[in-house]
């Protein structure tokens, strides 16, 4: 199963007062977000990291990938100084008949747009709507929880078509 989250901003201390993220301290809010994530995710799972994954670098940043489970991709955001060059800004993969684009950066256009499929990103913190097929699917707007595929699907359902749809 795919699971798709973004702005965990692991060991960024400021995010607490930026976001207004209900924890005490830095500790706090990187143990809840683990916590939850490996609620829901298992071993066999792949989760797609929209950006801005963690402050940390070198091999600190990947001691939380040794503390989710499944396996990961990590998109490049603003703050990931810590991934290799080659790291992936876009990520594109057809799922169960679906095109998925997921990308750190909200877009208004992306590939395969007119033809039905949808984007996911992070970024924006929940503070910019939902627009047509694209959803923030930053831990902030989940209660620091990722999406589930199925749950994407499900809401995506009730969202207009893309405005350059082009009908087939």
């Amino acid at each position: 199963m795919y699971f798709f989250t973004a702005d965990e901003h692991y060991h960024h201390n400021n995010i607490l007062r930026y976001c207004g993220r209900p924890f005490y301290d830095i500790e706090e809010h990187d143990v809840e977000i683990i916590k939850r994530f490996n609620s829901v995710v298992s071993k066999d799972d792949t989760t797609i990291h929209a950006g801005d994954f963690t402050l940390k670098k070198g091999k600190d940043a990947y001691w939380y990938f040794n503390q989710l489970n499944g396996n990961h991709l990590c998109l490049r955001g603003s703050h990931d100084r810590w991934l290799p060059k080659s790291a992936p800004y876009i990520w594109e993969k057809m799922i169960e008949g679906t095109y998925v684009v997921c990308c750190h950066y909200p877009l208004l256009s992306w590939p395969h747009s007119c033809y039905g499929s949808i984007m996911l990103h992070g970024h924006s913190h929940g503070r910019i709507p939902p627009y047509r097929r694209r959803m923030d699917v930053g831990v902030d707007t989940n209660n620091f929880y990722p999406y589930s595929f199925d749950e994407i699907r499900v809401i995506m359902q009730s969202r207009p078509d893309n405005f350059n749809l082009v009908k087939r």
